[in-house]
């Protein structure tokens, strides 16, 4: 049945390899079931909400529990490839900082822009705009893309794990291990996520199958093992976490209902919510066609034209995602960047995408095993991904200058403005003006939707 579903002998693939990508990709995103209800929610305490006024975080983990799966199941049925889909990163941030606290919206009214973003995204998917946007994009920059996702996720990794941190001065660097008020359970998670790179990296030398989920495994146990001894001292204020899984919350089941189909569509025709809209709707399109093709160009899913087959069905399951998961009450479901992970393990098929869904369908009844799994035993896999992904710039020709400027601009854009979409704008525009003014457009055939692309990236620069 599975072979029926899923063609694996046609795409070099097997059960067991599947599912071990299924179970590594959920593992480096099932944060997100931890992350969405907090973000979502920040700005109950910051403007005091009460009662029904306030977004209960319980119903946002239901919510993007189920959107999660949901999405993942439609990914695996309708595109037959290994990604996964869940609430964005960023887009949930926006919702709550930028629309609610920034802008003044109920997060009803948030809701109902983002199920609006995912109608329009239904009908772009349906009358191929979306597949014209991804098909017009030179293999260059496609090759670009999936560089600069690889060098993107490996600093979200760093981040995640505390590797590196804020610094007022230069924006970032190493973290101060000795520096006033940092604690030892700190130093302590920044060691283990150091040490869980060198575990990963060496099972994947070894060419141990599994490699990624072992490494997140055996850093999420010595963890463990140092909370036990006393090294990593529980402190929830400081975001520091039992590692142990804790079920003593029960189902939230009920919770679903607070958020739940609480659209409000009376702000609808406003100028500042058509504006919110397209917000979420551009970095949704531009974060899904940039993932789609680093993780497809770094499985060899692209074929001899840069095209990715099937990318209907791909886009509709992002869409139906969106949209089902505003209903349900949570913000833009996008596909996700970390199915690298699974991809880099093997999955070649929806039947990774497949276990990715039950996973997050079992999450709802077995959250306090998948919450406990912290982020310092996540991020070496997101940081040795980052390796894997990298490796797609060596097919890109650096000895044409007009190839190479406009992918080293879209590759460094991605980590240093932390925005694929970001990434791809400039790419795009770098690409088609630098082109255009050398004279070579013509030579490269640039097609008329990459000239549109170009103006449209401008003036949101000028005007949003």
């Amino acid at each position: 049945m599975l072979e029926r579903l899923f063609r694996l002998k046609d795409n070099r693939t097997n059960v067991k390899t599947e599912v071990l990508a299924g179970l590594t990709t959920f593992m480096t995103m099932a944060y997100i079931l931890a992350v969405n209800p907090s973000t979502m929610t920040a700005f109950n305490d910051i403007l005091g909400l009460e009662g029904s006024a306030r977004m209960n975080p319980g119903g946002v983990f239901m919510a993007t529990a189920i959107a999660s799966c949901l999405a993942t199941l439609l990914m695996a049925f309708l595109a037959n490839y290994p990604f996964a889909l869940a609430p964005g990163m960023g887009l949930n941030a926006y919702f709550a900082y930028t629309v609610v606290l920034g802008m003044g919206y109920s997060w009803k009214v948030a809701l109902a822009a983002v199920f609006i973003e995912g109608i329009i995204f239904i009908v772009l998917s349906l009358t191929n705009v979306r597949e014209a946007i991804f098909n017009s994009i030179p293999m260059t920059l496609k090759l670009a893309v999936g560089g600069g996702i690889g060098l993107f996720i490996a600093f979200i990794g760093l981040q995640n794990a505390g590797i590196v941190e804020d610094n007022p001065a230069t924006l970032v660097q190493f973290h101060a291990f000795h520096a006033e008020g940092v604690s030892l359970t700190k130093n302590v998670t920044v060691i283990l996520a150091i040490v869980g790179v060198i575990i990963t990296s060496i099972l994947l030398m070894k060419k141990i199958k599994g490699g990624i989920l072992l490494g997140i495994l055996a850093t999420w146990i010595i963890g463990i093992i140092c909370q036990f001894i006393g090294l990593y001292t529980v402190d929830p204020s400081a975001g520091f976490y039992s590692l142990l899984p804790d079920f003593s919350q029960g189902l939230q089941l009920s919770a679903l209902k607070d958020v739940a189909f609480k659209m409000d569509f009376s702000n609808v025709l406003s100028l500042d919510f058509l504006v919110v809209v397209f917000a979420f709707l551009f970095v949704d399109v531009f974060d899904t066609l940039g993932t789609l093709i680093g993780v497809a160009s770094k499985a060899d899913m692209l074929d001899k034209d840069g095209k990715l087959p099937r990318i209907k069905g791909a886009l509709m399951a992002d869409a139906v995602g969106t949209t089902a998961g505003a209903a349900l009450g949570t913000s833009t479901v996008t596909t996700y960047v970390e199915s690298a992970t699974g991809v880099s393990e093997g999955g070649r098929t929806g039947l990774t995408s497949f276990v990715v869904a039950v996973l997050f369908g079992l999450s709802i009844f077995l959250s306090p095993i998948f919450l406990a799994i912290p982020s310092f035993a996540t991020a070496p896999a997101l940081i040795v991904v980052g390796f894997y992904m990298l490796s797609s710039i060596l097919k890109i020709d650096f000895e044409d200058m007009s190839e190479a400027i406009p992918a080293f601009l879209c590759i460094i854009a991605m980590p240093f403005m932390y925005s694929i979409s970001e990434g791809i704008a400039v790419g795009i525009i770098s690409y088609v003006v630098l082109n255009l003014i050398t004279g070579k457009a013509k030579e490269k055939k640039i097609s008329i939707l990459m000239y549109i692309l170009t103006v449209l990236f401008i003036l949101k620069y000028i005007f949003i």
